[in-house]
């Protein structure tokens, strides 16, 4: 039974989705069956997979909001398999509220296939909202992005109180299953000390790798690839292959 791991932070912009999507690549590279469910209505874990989001006919939103088999929505593409989002999305917060089991509806559907993975990925809206609550309430464990910059730890806080609310109310068995240091720049002492800084709050969960700042992790989405396809060589791409490595023996 395939492990499903949350993606999440409710800070935006410290490379969630560049994670999961390049995580997704590097250990279907690697031979394991991933799925990578896009639950951001934005959707940019979906066209970072190198899915035409414009011509998406159904979307996880099909799936969560209408009771479409998840399976018969899962598109397959060489980097992986994705159930893509759409900006439907966007409204199914508010009429998730009205239906039964409302916080569950993605574990659900979910659950369904997740005999066919090794991992699932949930890439989470940048919000502790509605959507957010289904994807922590599908998951086994969350993965954490923490940029290594000023305010990292803004918010993390807010995060760990939502994880202990969510095990005490919705899903007991959610943990953390690690946390992923991104953004990082060598040159300077500052990105250095907010990696200590995490290690020390989260101690054994932290990847021993680091993601460096890198020019092609920032291009790699506009051409609809991860960075393991569009530079295998570069640091970014190097990084997410060990990162995935690291993920694949807490498995």
């Amino acid at each position: 039974m395939g492990k499903i791991i949350a993606v999440v932070n409710q800070k935006g912009g410290v490379g969630k989705t560049t994670t999961a999507v390049n995580l997704t690549a590097a250990l279907t590279e690697a031979g394991k069956k991933v799925l990578l469910c896009d639950f951001d209505p934005q959707a940019n874990a979906t066209s970072g997979m190198g899915i035409d989001k414009r011509k998406i006919n159904r979307s996880v939103y099909d799936v969560v909001v209408n009771d479409q088999a998840a399976d018969a929505v899962i598109q397959t593409t060489k980097f992986g398999d994705v159930l893509p989002s759409s900006p439907d999305l966007a409204g199914a917060a508010v009429e998730l509220i009205t239906m039964q089991e409302a916080n569950y509806r993605l574990r659900n559907a979910l659950n369904t296939v997740r005999d066919r993975y090794d991992v699932i990925f949930i890439d989470c809206p940048p919000s502790l909202e509605m959507l957010t609550i289904n994807g922590l309430a599908a998951a086994d464990g969350i993965l954490v992005p923490v940029q290594c910059e000023y305010f990292a730890l803004e918010g993390l806080a807010d995060l760990m109180t939502t994880l202990r609310l969510m095990k005490k109310r919705i899903n007991p068995a959610l943990e953390i299953f690690g946390v992923a240091l991104t953004m990082f720049d060598g040159r300077t002492n500052f990105s250095t000390q907010v990696a200590q800084e995490v290690r020390h709050h989260f101690p054994g969960k932290v990847f021993a790798t680091v993601v460096p700042r890198n020019v092609r992790l920032a291009e790699a989405p506009s051409h609809g690839l991860p960075v393991t396809a569009y530079d295998r060589n570069s640091r970014g791409a190097q990084a997410y292959k060990a990162m995935a490595e690291e993920l694949a023996k807490r498995l």
